[in-house]
């Protein structure tokens, strides 16, 4: 193991050093346990085609995602993908209107089939285009400072951790997209174009996953999305060198998401893990499928009917992983209650209401855990009398 070296971001650090570096080493009794991983029953995490949720089989999906959300809290939607015709999508992505389809015909595709091939694929070519960049290049977006909106780091806040996680990460807000975008990375030069198109596409899935979450639980298909206030969108795209010591070290350690609701976006390369039954279980990669997570926003807004379940990533030592989580959350102000009919007798009100910058600092400051930041926000005990 080598000392720790002065350069900021990890896939730098490990480039130069070969080896894990002490600032990663986890103590010995919190590293993760890789021959006990459960890789088989992650299988089982249930898949739901969403190609059905607007049709007449919507109560059946609406079901099955009420299901999974109370259950497993994790859950994968297929995704209807189609492909554009080459030299159309390579316009698309490179912004070059003169060779792109006619408007309406791009829109139409888009409408009517979810979240295009093109479209993820490039999302995921220029996050591996932009962390293969030279380091003085990427090194222009770094900053250490957590309440910057866009800012490239490493680990996952570096300012306040013990041990550093092996992960480097690019952090970007992404909703309003006409406030944050110009904020982008301008180098791979599609970036911009690329990833605003995804962002634009995750968070039309992730409203018509609230919806059907609101009527999973007896409530109008509106009401999530109400709740979240003016809503806010932010991305994490991850980048995971190899390690070459996997079973001393996290990409990211057990930890719940503080936001509402998580879409995945991954490449072929196995890495998150979730809780089930108390063991660590595989969610590997499925083609055409992202993995949903329920946040601690909407186990709150349940009134802890859904549950927002731990989750960690590991490494490897043979390839480097790209994952693409997008995170949609309540505005700041946002005031997170449940829905009058979601408490009564049998289920009284989990926690104080809140808002969810309230919520978000507290996460924040606690840093990533297996306790729940949710347990802080439980009501107060009744006052006995003596």
């Amino acid at each position: 193991m080598a000392p720790t070296i002065a350069k900021p971001l990890l896939s730098d650090l490990v480039a130069q050093t070969g080896q894990v570096p002490l600032s990663h080493v986890r103590p010995v009794g919190d590293r993760p346990d890789l021959a006990n991983v459960d890789k088989e029953s992650g299988a089982g995490i249930p898949l739901i085609d969403l190609a059905k949720l607007d049709g007449p089989e919507r109560h059946e999906v609406v079901e099955a995602i009420g299901r999974a959300c109370e259950s497993d809290g994790f859950f994968m939607v297929q995704i209807n993908l189609f492909r554009l015709p080459i030299h159309v999508a390579t316009a698309v992505m490179t912004d070059d209107r003169s060779k792109q389809a006619p408007a309406a015909s791009l829109a139409d595709i888009v409408t009517n089939h979810g979240i295009p091939a093109w479209v993820v694929e490039g999302m995921l070519r220029v996050a591996r285009e932009f962390f293969h960049l030279p380091e003085s290049e990427r090194l222009k977006c770094y900053s250490d400072d957590p309440k910057k909106a866009i800012r490239l780091s490493t680990s996952f806040n570096v300012r306040t951790e013990k041990v550093n996680n092996w992960r480097d990460f690019l952090r970007l807000h992404c909703y309003p997209l006409e406030s944050f975008v110009d904020q982008w990375p301008s180098n791979p030069p599609s970036f911009r174009q690329v990833v605003g198109t995804y962002a634009t596409e995750a968070r039309a899935l992730a409203l018509r996953l609230l919806e059907a979450i609101s009527e999973s639980l007896g409530l109008e298909r509106s009401h999530m999305v109400k709740a979240m206030g003016k809503q806010a969108q932010h991305m994490a795209v991850n980048y995971y060198p190899p390690c070459p010591q996997p079973e001393l070290t996290y990409g990211l350690p057990g930890h719940k998401d503080p936001n509402a609701i998580t879409l995945l976006l991954q490449d072929g390369v196995s890495g998150l893990q979730v809780q089930r039954n108390g063991r660590w279980v595989a969610v590997n990669p499925v083609p055409n499928a992202l993995v949903i997570n329920i946040g601690d926003q909407l186990q709150a807004l349940s009134n802890d009917r859904y549950k927002s379940v731990l989750h960690r990533v590991i490494v490897n030592s043979e390839s480097e992983r790209i994952s693409v989580p997008t995170f949609y959350c309540p505005s700041p102000d946002a005031v997170i209650a449940p829905a009058d009919a979601l408490v009564d007798g049998g289920h009284p009100l989990a926690y104080r209401p809140f808002t969810y910058q309230e919520y978000y600092e507290a996460f924040w400051n606690m840093g990533l855990q297996s306790a729940s930041c949710l347990d802080r926000f439980r009501p107060a005990p009744p006052a006995t009398t003596s």
